[in-house]
């Protein structure tokens, strides 16, 4: 059992967490923008951090998901669409390494966030092209990069939901 769960009297099943809401931001659309990409980017992390090991790399659905590989293809995500990182094999971003943990795949991705922030953070036109080094097409505005990321991270954390479920019973955001 997590922090904050306990069981429902007569089951083992543990009790949902109360869940975070989504954030109340006022100012423009680019404060809400990144107030939701910051929600679920804390979401996924919470999703994996003190999943156990090494049963977090098991894959719990037929398409051979698992909760470890789904936070290192999003730190991949954030590395090629705000820093200009190429990936070449997407479909590997859904394998850790080996030898990475829990704590390394969170705090990998945690550094790629911080490091796409500090390129967001210089970006005040939502309609301005990202700064970043060029892949061999036109970068994507501020607006259909952040856009695009909330996506993203909201499908994946969806579906982390339901791995860290079927992995232990943890649920809540």
């Amino acid at each position: 059992m997590r922090g904050g769960e306990t069981t429902v009297p007569g089951t083992e099943r543990p009790r949902r967490r109360r869940d975070t809401p989504p954030p109340r931001t006022g100012g423009g659309e680019a404060e809400v923008l990144r107030a939701f990409l910051d929600y679920l980017r804390a979401s996924v992390a919470a999703k994996v951090e003190g999943a156990p090991e090494p049963r977090v790399r098991t894959a719990l659905v037929p398409s051979g998901t698992n909760l470890l590989g789904l936070l290192n293809h999003l730190t991949w995500v954030e590395r090629s669409l705000f820093l200009g990182e190429a990936v070449t094999d997407w479909p590997s971003t859904f394998r850790a390494a080996p030898g990475d943990g829990v704590a390394d795949v969170v705090a990998r991705y945690r550094e790629a966030v911080g490091l796409a922030d500090g390129v967001l953070d210089r970006c005040t036109d939502l309609g301005a092209p990202l700064p970043r080094p060029p892949q061999g097409r036109p970068a994507p505005s501020v607006r259909w990069a952040l856009t695009h990321m909330i996506e993203e991270t909201g499908r994946h954390a969806g579906h982390a939901d339901i791995l860290r479920e079927l992995l232990d019973g943890a649920t809540g955001r």
